[in-house]
């Protein structure tokens, strides 16, 4: 398992911008598929993007497309999520995730490693 720690969080009008950020303890984080998960008050924490451990695959939740962009950087151990055209109903806590496999991420539940969590406020 590796340690993630999340920065970047904050809060934001509807419209706006945030870039999250995770990084990874360890030596192997390119072995590591990459994602990001969020969980709203009152509902369930669901998946948001998912990146290959080389960076040459992604996969998104239907409700961000074309506004968020996953990507990491393998030198830096960190992989980022790039939120555009934020809503109110994006408010949530994100999470950032590692598992050995792209799809093991995809389906969530038992994952690898989770971060803490960061805050995210999207005011109408």
């Amino acid at each position: 398992q590796v340690q993630l720690v999340e920065s970047g969080g904050g809060s934001v009008q509807a419209g706006g911008s945030v870039r999250l950020s995770c990084t990874a303890s360890g030596r192997t984080f390119s072995s590591y598929a990459m994602g990001w998960f969020r969980q709203a008050p009152g509902k369930e924490r669901e998946f948001v993007a998912v990146i290959s451990g080389r960076g040459s695959l992604t996969y998104y939740a239907d409700f961000v497309k074309g506004r968020f962009t996953i990507s990491r950087d393998n030198a830096k151990n960190t992989v980022s999520l790039q939120m555009n055209s934020l809503k109110p109903e994006d408010t949530a806590v994100y999470y950032c995730a590692a598992d050995s496999t792209v799809g093991r991420l995809r389906a969530g539940g038992d994952v690898g490693s989770w971060g803490q969590g960061t805050q995210v406020t999207v005011s109408s």
